[in-house]
């Protein structure tokens, strides 16, 4: 999708920017403060020397009153002045560039933060490598924005306005032929917005695009490459990479000619009209050392506009990346849930059910329901198994028990307690999950089934043997304290699994769903899971989603879906039973494959 480049949205954008400019900022208004002071102060002793040298000329060298106390005491005055503003522009530099840097850390944490409570209907149209690219380098912009723009625009238009001050004191006239060069300066400012503003933008989205089709390559790969789709993906990264470089070549070619080379010529033009208006005065009219400080003054009155037009385009590419960055801040999180109302779900009633689930109807779109009126009730401890065909709902069904998307209020129950009820971290305590594909950490054993919760040893040594997984990773040369590589490289996937299982059991959940745990791993390790399951049995409600209907052969229930509404239920020889039902023709198919 092409980014919105008109001015509407363009003043959008930077007011979204400053607005997340003054939150990143909120801690540290005391140390802004501090340095937009000596800011000021070193602008004003700045000021001041000019005016020193205008003295020590028209009172001492033009008469030859060669007072040499005082000469020396001017020039003393003017080096002192310079060596404390410099001082203060240090202060100044240093005290900003960690306030920016406390920005993006605080930054950075809130976005990551943030992005761990969107809800899941958010991350089914997001793309990981733009993700990634907000997080990281659009974060990094604040700072441009503090040290490189703000504070560099701030420092620009306080000389500036302490220079006019000071030339107006000393000719007001001569003044007002240097003010002549601000709404020129301004035009161009304009004018360069507008030729640079939709650049900007579109090489901030085509570089998030590069990131997102970077992270989408790598992370497919082994696809690519059996695909032999490298060749096709390589020439759909070069046109993005071409319209990056094309945005990025309109924005240089804006900067070249609007920047410096036009404000130095105006620099010349002021410099020549400045000194032909003096030629064209007597000497009694106006002093030498009063031009001497307009020349001094042009330079500090010019430099500081080019300084301002130059930041223009760090400030285009600042602020369109700190509104994307407040962008996705502003994006709705997952719904808060009052921890006070989940007080009672701890002594859940004992006789409720584990699971409830009446008239649960859900579509993703309007109009578009995937489960069609669901009625199930899951005894507490009971080993249930749903089965169907691909698209008939039992991903959907499982995605609205963990809570990704919301349900009709009061269509599910967890112990008696609605589910919309009970708060974040008691339900993500309750309900354990075993995915498809096993998510692993690049790091050992035990911090993958601990996962960051501090359990200790002899809790994860017990999940892990609950898993089956106990005597495999003592095999391993450091035991559970052994690295398992990225993504779990040195395991097999049967391996990972029961990592997997371990860590779901590691949080001793009252409920264990299983997203077909045993879909990509050997006859081997799926009967090991099922000795697991088996096990559980009566401790753990086990809600197991499963394509090979061997795994769950054993449940207390098998639930069939179909286009979204329960089809039959029942036990595995019940089910066998029914002639030409849904449950028979998914199991003689499998066996047939076998």
């Amino acid at each position: 999708m092409q980014p919105d480049t008109t001015p509407k949205a363009m003043r959008a954008q930077a007011a979204q920017a400053m607005q997340l400019l003054r939150r990143a900022a909120q801690p540290d208004k005391r140390h802004l403060g501090w340095a937009t002071f000596w800011l000021i102060l070193a602008a004003a002793l700045e000021v001041l020397g000019p005016i020193m040298g205008k003295a020590l000329i028209d009172d001492h060298l033009l008469p030859r009153h060669l007072d040499w106390p005082r000469m020396i005491g001017l020039l003393a005055a003017m080096l002192v002045t310079g060596w404390i503003a410099s001082g203060l522009r240090y202060l100044q530099l240093v005290r900003l560039s960690g306030l920016a840097m406390r920005s993006v850390q605080r930054l950075r944490e809130w976005v990551f933060g943030h992005v761990m409570r969107l809800p899941m209907a958010f991350f089914d149209k997001a793309v990981t490598g733009q993700l990634i690219s907000r997080v990281t380098n659009d974060t990094e912009a604040v700072k441009t924005l503090y040290i490189q723009v703000l504070f560099a625009i701030l420092d620009s238009l306080i000389v500036l306005v302490g220079t006019m001050i000071a030339m107006a004191w000393l000719d007001w006239r001569l003044m007002l032929i240097v003010l002549a060069l601000v709404p020129a300066v301004v035009a161009i400012v304009f004018l360069y917005q507008r030729l640079s503003a939709p650049a900007v933008t579109r090489a901030r989205a085509m570089r998030s695009e590069i990131n997102g089709q970077m992270a989408e390559s790598i992370g497919g790969m082994p696809v690519l490459q059996a695909s032999n789709a490298e060749q096709r993906f390589a020439d759909r990264f070069a046109a993005t990479n071409h319209s990056h470089y094309k945005a990025r070549l309109a924005e240089l070619r804006a900067n070249a000619f609007l920047l410096r080379p036009a404000l130095d010529f105006l620099n010349v033009v002021l410099l020549a009209v400045v000194i032909y208006s003096f030629g064209q005065r007597t000497l009694s009219a106006v002093e030498v050392g009063v031009l001497y400080a307009f020349i001094n003054y042009i330079a500090r009155v010019v430099e500081p506009l080019i300084q301002i037009t130059m930041q223009f385009s760090g400030l285009q590419q600042a602020v369109v990346a700190s509104a994307r960055v407040a962008a996705l801040l502003d994006e709705a999180g997952a719904p808060e849930h009052d921890a006070d109302k989940l007080a009672s779900s701890q002594a859940a009633d004992p006789h409720a059910p584990a699971v409830r689930i009446r008239n649960l109807t859900f579509g993703y779109a309007p109009g578009q329901d995937v489960l069609h009126d669901l009625n199930l009730d899951i005894a507490q401890g009971a080993f249930i198994g749903i089965v169907g065909h691909t698209g008939s709902g039992k991903s959907t069904l499982l995605s609205l028990l963990l809570r990704y998307y919301p349900s009709a209020p009061g269509a599910i129950e967890i112990g008696g307690e609605a589910l919309a009820a009970i708060d974040n971290a008691h339900f993500r305590a309750a309900v354990g999950l075993v995915p498809q594909d096993p998510f692993l950490l690049a790091a050992s054993a035990r911090e993958n089934i601990d996962m960051g919760r501090g359990l200790p040893q002899a809790a994860l040594e017990a999940a892990a043997r609950a898993a089956h997984a106990h005597d495999f990773i003592m095999a391993l040369e450091d035991g559970y304290d052994t690295p398992l590589g990225e993504s779990g490289s040195r395991l097999s996937t049967g391996q990972k699994q029961l990592i997997a299982i371990a860590r779901a059991l590691a949080g001793e959940p009252r409920i264990l769903l299983l997203d077909e745990a045993t879909s990509h791993i050997d006859s081997a390790t799926e009967q090991i899971v099922q000795v697991a399951l088996n096990e559980l049995r009566g401790r753990v409600t086990i809600i197991a989603i499963a394509h090979r209907l061997s795994t769950i052969r054993d449940a207390d229930r098998i639930v069939v879906l179909n286009h979204g509404r329960i089809a039959e239920t029942g036990g595995h020889d019940a089910l066998m039973q029914i002639e030409g039902g849904l449950y028979q023709r998914l199991y003689l198919l499998q066996q047939l494959a076998v």
